[in-house]
């Protein structure tokens, strides 16, 4: 039995130093160039998808939709802390889908009564960055389609427009953190 316990930690070192061997590999690739926002030069940040969940918004208006917050580990952390303002390093990722009755759903159901995402719309980024964006109280923007920066300086200029109506304590943030 000592000989199989051998041979079996044999095998098990071999095949974790080969995964971390690839994995070095993997991380040591360069990553793609970014496109940046306009104004700002926030880009995506890659794994952003993989970020915990900060909260959901519905809004209504020209174009409803569902909206699904996620936030970076610094983002995270001051969130639970209640941490404001909010570090820099924090960067607040806001995706955004078509609010859509479910047919499906609805049918199980026996009335119109569920919602869900529809298609992918836009994903907003805001990063903290006291010193870059001193100008609009530490805060960069971003809106990307499809994955690609939004070249509209209108919209990107209208981000912080609107951040700056809510109340100081905020820290320009529409979120608040969900439990």
């Amino acid at each position: 039995m000592t000989l199989k316990w051998l041979v079996l930690t044999a095998i098990t070192s071999f095949l974790c130093g080969l995964v971390f061997s690839v994995a070095a590999y993997a991380d040591s690739t360069p990553a793609p160039v970014a496109e940046g926002s306009p104004i700002f030069g926030v880009t995506l940040p890659p794994g952003y998808r993989n970020w915990q969940f900060v909260s959901i918004a519905h809004e209504e208006g020209d174009k409803p939709d569902i909206r699904v917050i996620l936030g970076n580990d610094v983002a995270m952390k001051a969130f639970r802390d209640r941490t404001l303002p909010f570090p820099d390093g924090t960067v607040i990722a806001r995706l955004a889908y078509k609010y859509e009755p479910s047919a499906q759903n609805n049918a199980v159901f026996g009335r119109d009564q569920s919602f869900i995402a529809g298609e992918p719309t836009n994903v907003q980024i805001e990063v903290k960055d006291s010193k870059r964006y001193a100008s609009t109280g530490g805060w960069g923007y971003g809106q990307f389609e499809n994955g690609k920066p939004n070249p509209s300086e209108k919209i990107i200029n209208g981000c912080f427009a609107c951040h700056t109506k809510l109340p100081p304590a905020t820290d320009l943030i529409f979120t608040k953190y969900s439990e």
